[in-house]
């Protein structure tokens, strides 16, 4: 079996003491790739380390955090975007709105999200979307790219089964976490819906560590609890799981490509 985990901040401090640790900790558990999403200029650095230390394991992406977003964030975006043409990123990650920890910027988040579509088109990447509490907003500017060719997927997808409708009619896959295993999230009756064919499974570690770590660091290791959570709402194998969720990242995220 070979699992991808689609979405994981190994850089961040949370794992400053264990690090290569926890990245061999999953490859010894299936876990081939980890792909890292970016947050701002001051990640890239160590995001890009850990590519180097692991690589054929570990693929950054490149992209501005909507709670990054401020009243600068266009020099910010220039800062990180300088990093192209130096070397490979998988896709334009994370981008997107997030209106749950603070709505100031709204206005310039809109705006960073449409300039980094912009951006991600022009160089023929998906993009990689962060929609905590803006799932509207979000939806509302996906529309003015159809038709576009843009590819991407919605990271900690959590909506109900007619957001996920609408998410895969533009033709974007659903990022499927820890919050699968929550109790009462009513994610499983959305994935018991959905045709493995358009589902990621991730972690967000270290957030969002599903049951029975719900509360503590999550690890890309765990990828392997979500996918028995799936193979069982799917009544399908875990190696199914798998193979089909692998090929779907493969397929967006063209990664081994980038090695």
């Amino acid at each position: 079996m070979i699992f991808t985990d689609t979405h994981t901040h190994l850089y961040l401090e949370a794992f400053n003491d264990d690090r290569p640790e926890v990245v061999e900790r999953a490859v010894a558990q299936d876990i081939r790739y980890m792909l890292l999403p970016n947050i701002d200029s001051n990640s890239v650095d160590r995001m890009i380390s850990l590519s180097d230390a692991f690589p054929g394991h570990c693929f950054p992406m490149l992209g501005l955090h909507p709670t990054s977003v401020k009243a600068d964030y266009e020099e910010e975006m220039e800062k990180i975007f300088r990093w192209f043409g130096k070397r490979n990123f998988i896709a334009v990650g994370e981008i997107g709105i997030d209106l749950y920890w603070d709505k100031t910027y709204f206005e310039q988040q809109q705006k960073a999200f449409r300039a980094q579509i912009e951006f991600a088109l022009r160089e023929q990447l998906p993009i990689v979307i962060h929609s905590r509490d803006s799932f509207d907003p979000i939806m509302d500017i996906l529309k003015d790219y159809k038709n576009t060719g843009l590819k991407g997927v919605f990271h900690c997808f959590t909506g109900t089964r007619e957001e996920a409708d609408s998410v895969l009619e533009m033709g974007f896959l659903l990022g499927i976490g820890g919050v699968v295993t929550f109790k009462n999230s009513g994610l499983d009756k959305v994935v018991e819906q959905t045709d493995l064919s358009n589902l990621l499974l991730e972690t967000d570690a270290p957030f969002l560590a599903p049951v029975p770590f719900r509360g503590k660091r999550n690890e890309s290791a765990y990828i392997n609890l979500i996918a028995n959570k799936i193979s069982e709402i799917k009544k399908v194998s875990k190696a199914e799981v798998a193979d089909v969720t692998t090929q779907n990242a493969l397929q967006l995220f063209n990664f081994t490509h980038h090695e």
